[in-house]
């Protein structure tokens, strides 16, 4: 755990380093830093990121979001701000690397996002000041879809009446925490005009976007929209695939990854 002053209190971080302490702490070595989905926590990932990791003999990081994971959780009855990515892409991202010692323009980065994850990752990137190797965004969202809604509402009945709750149980210290403030604020009507599709324009080092072809969350028209306002984006679209291409298929992105940070490095 990594405490942190944020939004006024002190929160406790949940974090994970992955490879050996020399891979660690070699500034040489890149660092590939993992950012979870709405749902997601260190945990929730499996074994993905040991195995990438091991896969590119390079350092990783995973940490939980507050309310995610074994992170300090929220109360069920906190509402969420329609700037919550934002928050943490500015604010709980920028000092958790600080607090860690992990500086930017020091050592080659990378950051990986998974849907939340990677619209966080994007926003992080666009600040001017940013130095990145990097980014590897699965899922992402850039602006908010019908599809993206329907996809809410209907974890929202799963949650309710299904096992959603008890999956999430497996990986949250309180699933009600890591749930409803996300749940809340993708169905807010306010949220429906978030976008960050003007903000990602200036977003200058190399871009891995990849999405499965029968995306509940999204369809591609979320990197299509990078594509096109990021010509150095790399594009994948992987068929037979849903929401999470690193459960669906490990070694396409693996490979895939394994080859984009090659060529970003080279």
């Amino acid at each position: 755990m990594i405490a942190l002053r944020w939004g006024g209190r002190e929160v406790q971080i949940e974090v994970r380093w992955i490879g050996s302490p020399e891979l660690q702490g070699d500034q040489r070595c890149p660092l590939v830093v993992f950012l979870h989905e709405g749902l997601g926590s260190v945990s929730a990932w499996g074994g993905f990121p040991e195995r990438l990791c091991k896969q590119l003999s390079i350092a990783g990081l995973v940490y939980s979001r507050p309310g995610y994971g074994q992170s300090t959780q929220c109360s069920i009855e906190e509402r969420w701000e329609s700037n919550y990515l934002h928050r943490q892409a500015e604010e709980v991202l920028p000092l958790l690397l600080a607090t860690l010692g992990v500086r930017p323009e020091l050592r080659p980065i990378f950051l990986l996002g998974h849907s939340d994850g990677a619209s966080i990752a994007l926003i992080y990137a666009s600040r001017r000041s940013i130095q990145l190797a990097g980014l590897v965004v699965m899922a992402p969202h850039i602006f908010v879809e019908d599809i993206t809604i329907s996809g809410v509402e209907a974890a929202r009945e799963a949650f309710l009446t299904g096992r959603l709750r008890e999956r999430l149980a497996r990986h949250h210290r309180d699933p009600d925490s890591a749930f409803w403030g996300w749940n809340r604020i993708w169905l807010d009507p306010q949220f429906r005009s978030w976008s960050i599709e003007d903000q990602i324009v200036g977003i200058d080092c190399p871009i891995l976007a990849m999405q499965g072809l029968q995306d509940g969350y999204a369809t591609m028209a979320q990197l299509q929209g990078i594509k096109l306002r990021l010509p150095q984006t790399w594009l994948l679209e992987i068929p037979d695939c849903g929401h999470s291409p690193y459960r669906a298929h490990p070694d396409l992105v693996c490979r895939a990854i394994q080859e984009f940070v090659v060529a970003s490095l080279s």
